[in-house]
């Protein structure tokens, strides 16, 4: 069995997710005089591959420390969603069912794509990253409690869609251009396609009936699209925490880590190492064209 990384790298040049804490790391002990080198970290849960717990958003939730492994670790299906949905624009669940076998209980891993923005990719946007990535409806929420599915996972920095975030008031210059993809695409406004009842309900909605997520996933991801395999998140064993900063891993027996690794070979690289398929970014680029 090998493992394949699907966790972003993480570092000072970071973004968190908007108005959260970001990483900050400093020396407090140096090898001369000391012998060893010391850091001390200060930094938000909302940061890098982490996934959130239920009491972030709500209260009678468990904490991070309460999630078994086996919940944590389990089969899997991947979906690559980005050849059907671009900047502003909403998934559901028939874009994901037509790609991809979901079974009952399964983890879900998103792939828009949009991890193509972060900042350790060479196409690095973070507002794009943060403001413009795809999101669900109420559609797939039910969907998602009908699958039962155990939790949810994106490449982008919300499991909500933006739009359906504070970031709509934060962002006025972005929520005017989305809202000419909601008038064009689903005959709408914002407002009235995601009204308060429907507020983060990805949060709001799934945390209470346990299906939590993760967010920011990347990595070599985009060696193992549209299909089933088993998948891991480890974060902290965290007592009282509301989310974890964690390292996401997909695990594949050893001939077929080979056949992947052949891929990878044929792929550009990002700075840290990890494979990509700058396909993905022509896709989204064309699709956002409205």
């Amino acid at each position: 069995m090998k493992l394949i990384d699907l966790t972003i790298p993480l570092g000072i040049g970071t973004p968190a997710w908007p108005t959260y804490e970001p990483l900050q790391v400093k020396y407090f002990k140096r090898l001369a005089p000391n012998g060893a080198n010391g850091q001390l970290l200060t930094h938000s849960n909302h940061l890098g591959t982490h996934m959130d717990g239920e009491i972030h958003f709500f209260t009678a939730g468990k904490d991070m420390a309460e999630l078994d492994l086996d919940y944590l670790v389990h089969d899997a299906a991947i979906v690559d969603l980005s050849d059907a949905v671009g900047d502003y624009q909403v998934y559901t669940p028939k874009m994901i069912e037509d790609r991809v076998e979901v079974k009952e209980g399964d983890i879900l891993v998103i792939h828009t794509g949009y991890h193509h923005f972060g900042w350790d990719m060479p196409t690095a946007d973070e507002i794009r990253y943060m403001v413009k990535h795809p999101g669900p409806d109420q559609e797939f929420a039910d969907w998602a409690k009908a699958k039962k599915l155990r939790w949810i996972a994106v490449d982008c920095g919300s499991a909500d869609h933006p739009m359906n975030t504070i970031i709509r008031d934060w962002m006025p210059r972005q929520r005017a251009e989305a809202e000419k993809v909601f008038e064009k695409l689903y005959k709408k406004p914002i407002a009235e396609f995601y009204d308060p009842s429907k507020y983060q309900l990805m949060h709001i909605d799934l945390f209470p009936k346990s299906i939590i997520h993760a967010e920011c996933f990347g990595g070599q991801i985009d060696l193992l699209l549209n299909r089933r395999v088993k998948i891991g998140f480890f974060p902290w064993r965290f007592v009282d925490g509301e989310a974890s900063i964690g390292r996401a891993v997909a695990f594949v027996e050893d001939n077929e880590y080979d056949e992947i690794m052949k891929k990878a070979a044929t792929l550009p690289k990002t700075k840290f190492g990890d494979a990509y398929d700058p396909t993905h970014v022509d896709r989204l680029n064309k699709l956002s064209k409205i």
